[in-house]
Order: structure tokens, then sequence, then C-alpha cells
């Protein structure tokens, strides 16, 4: 019995592989054209703020990838500001992908977390609504004892809004930038190297996701 048992298990065990692997390819997601449009719908991180408008992450992107990367970033933009300016852009023309990385400044003003989440919630459904790939990119939570120590982290609510939302999650590309003292123009900002690092990362997560 015991024999029998333990062939069943090891006869078993091609299938889960398949299906394992079936699941993964399943969960990629499929490539970009090469000359694909993209929204960076965003704030000041994605406007580039801290250094000159063609050093910005959106610009270093496109020349990475060969992309078509539309820079929606405004300074001082809030989750809010960016669900009333997306249906605009969205109706305005037609995106192969859109980049959200917003909520700094919700986080910076106070904005309830909840607030936050609805508000991301609902630019996913939008963006979804007009292109199956959309990515969110996780903002570091304002902490200035770790970004003095250079270990910011990302705000958690964004895993949590990515995954319901069945979105891209893009970690650890912001804070590991801003962590760096030499990569920042401010407390708060990248640099011309800081935003080339950026697009360098988002480059390599998207190739990652199958995205490339």
């Amino acid at each position: 019995m015991k024999r029998r048992h333990l062939l069943h298990l090891l006869a078993g065990v091609p299938a889960m592989a398949v299906l394992s692997a079936c699941g993964k390819r399943k969960a990629s997601a499929s490539a970009l054209k090469s000359d694909a449009r993209v929204l960076a719908l965003g704030d000041s991180l994605t406007f580039g703020y801290g250094a000159s408008p063609d050093a910005s992450w959106p610009v270093k992107l496109g020349e990475l990838t060969g992309w078509h990367v539309e820079n929606a970033g405004v300074n001082g933009d809030t989750s809010e500001g960016a669900l009333q300016r997306l249906p605009g852009l969205l109706g305005a023309a037609s995106y192969d992908a859109v980049l959200i990385g917003i909520g700094g400044n919700d986080m910076l003003r106070g904005v309830s977390p909840a607030a936050t989440r609805d508000n991301l919630a609902a630019l996913i459904a939008q963006a979804r609504a007009h292109t199956p790939h959309v990515a969110v990119l996780a903002t570091p939570a304002p902490d200035a004892m770790r970004a003095a120590i250079g270990s910011l982290s990302d705000a958690p609510f964004y895993e949590e809004v990515a995954k319901a939302g069945q979105a891209l999650l893009v970690a650890n590309v912001y804070s590991s930038v801003l962590s760096d003292a030499s990569l920042r123009s401010d407390r708060i900002h990248a640099n011309a190297r800081g935003y080339e690092k950026v697009a360098q990362l988002l480059a390599d997560q998207f190739k990652a996701a199958g995205w490339r």
C-alpha cells in the first residue's frame, strides 16, 4: 500500500509541474509592441522635478524601450487630482499601457490611506477599461529617519490595490532611488541620475513581467 501510494504521488508530479508552469504563463502579460504608446500618470516624480525636462524618467524609459511615453506628471498632484484628469487623457488618445505613479502628496498632506486606496482603485479600474496593461508604481511612505539612513520602503497600500485591481505592481523603484542621497535633488525628488535609474529599474521590471 505504501509503495502504491508513493507511485501515485510520483505520477502526479509531472502534471502538477505542468499546471504550475501554465499558471505562470497565464500570469505573464503579453508583450507590448515595440512602438507602443504609453501614458505615465503621476505627480512631480513622473514630471521629473529636480532635473531638466529631457531627463525625466518617462523620457528615459522611452529611450530604453522604444515606447512613446507621454509624460502626464503634474507637480503637487494627488490621487484625487489624477482621478479627475484621467478620463480626459484616456478620451483624447488611445494607449497601449498606463503607468500610475501617484499618492506621495496624499501622504505628505495627511490624506487618509483609505481615501488614497479608493482613488487608486478607481484609477486602476478606469485604466484597465482602456487597456489590460496597467502598472502601479509604489511610492515610499514619508519617513525622514528612514530617508536619512537610506532605508525607505513602499507604502503598503500599493500592493493591496494593485492585487485587487489586477494591475502590475512596480515595487521598490522610487524607494531604492530616493534612499540614495546621491540620486536625489532634494529630500523627496530625484536628480537626473536618479530619474535615469528609475527608468532602468522600470524597464527591468517590465521585462520581467513580460511587457517587453
